[in-house]
């Protein structure tokens, strides 16, 4: 069992490409929304 399939995520597969690279995505797109949304709130844009 690697370090991955511990503590929040515990389910087979938690370690998986997949399941890192969609984890990764919805993180990274979050964050960008919320710039995006923070410079338009703040900003005229």
């Amino acid at each position: 069992m690697s370090d991955l399939n511990r503590g929040i995520m515990k389910f087979e597969g938690a370690d998986s490409t997949v399941a890192i690279s969609i984890s990764a995505v919805l993180i990274l797109g979050s964050i960008v929304a919320l710039v995006i949304w923070a410079l338009s709130a703040a900003y005229a844009i």
